[in-house]
């Protein structure tokens, strides 16, 4: 018997067929379905307590939905299969309509689970102690709020200075996270399995900062120098805390990194071309 956790986004209207699909196909693949808090109310069947027991988890949204397993099953080494039911779903690996076939590759163990690294992100306090700490796979953002106002933060790798940023804020991501908030930002596109710490300031006020790679083995912390009294960090756009004046925040790689299933044929760069309209001209004009 193979024990899937199952978590998934409410708000998608698809939710509900996916699930009843789910519960048809797993007693013919030997699946045992245990379900989140929200998903136990709909779908019943057993309930995920322990993600420590799980062979692995089946993420039914987009990349949030993902990210957000990601956490649950931290820090356990449990692969995530992810089932996109929004528009992009750039880390999931099928669609919904691919459900089916994605689960029968699955149960025969026709897949990878590629080992994506993630970061450990601390807020330390002006009295030194551990305020917050995350696990990421995409990205770790301190930046400011609702105001209009440049902010000054020093980042600094292993104890040497990088640069004080005059900018809206840093975004310190994976490679998995390159291709999110860091690529908008103008950062680069980092292959998602070459372990780095990538450094993209937000709104840079000078030509002269561009993004930083760092190795995966760089402690990168971050201070504001002045401006507001308090800043934000947000850690894969979905959780975070406040950053007052006087704190620290820690990010390194975290001690263990995040399975990511893939089946065979799954490329990163087709991925690229069909999510993100990644290619040239040749893809756009149709031509060869």
């Amino acid at each position: 018997m193979i024990r899937l956790g199952v978590v998934g986004h409410l708000g998608y209207s698809d939710l509900p067929a996916v699930l009843r699909t789910l519960g048809d196909l797993a007693p013919a693949l030997n699946l045992e379905l245990c379900y989140e808090e929200e998903l136990y109310n709909v779908a019943g069947g057993n309930r995920l307590d322990d993600p420590s027991g799980l062979d692995a988890l089946l993420t039914l949204g987009g990349d949030g939905t993902l990210l957000r397993g990601a956490r649950i099953i931290s820090p356990h080494p449990v692969p995530i299969l992810g089932v996109n039911l929004g528009r992009l779903g750039f880390l999931t690996c099928c669609n919904a309509d691919q459900l089916s076939n994605a689960l029968m590759r699955f149960a025969r163990r026709d897949y990878v689970a590629e080992s994506r690294m993630a970061l450990h992100a601390r807020v330390i306090d002006v009295r030194g102690a551990d305020r917050r700490s995350w696990i990421a796979l995409n990205d770790v953002v301190l930046h400011k709020g609702g105001f209009a106002r440049v902010v000054r933060l020093t980042v600094t790798a292993n104890g040497e200075p990088i640069a004080t940023y005059g900018a809206d804020g840093v975004v310190l991501s994976t490679p998995t996270g390159s291709t999110a908030y860091s690529l908008s930002a103008g950062g680069p596109v980092v292959f998602p399995t070459l372990e780095s710490i990538v450094v993209t300031p937000v709104s840079a006020h000078t030509l002269a900062i561009r993004t930083v790679i760092l190795p995966a083995t760089a402690e990168v912390t971050l201070q504001a120098d002045a401006g507001p009294e308090e800043l934000l960090v947000t850690v894969d756009g979905q959780v975070g805390t406040s950053f007052l004046s006087g704190e620290t925040l820690t990010v390194r790689r975290a001690d263990r990194g995040v399975l990511i299933i893939r089946f065979p044929g799954m490329g990163f760069f087709t991925t690229l071309r069909q999510k993100l309209g990644w290619g040239g001209l040749a893809d756009r004009d149709g031509s060869t």
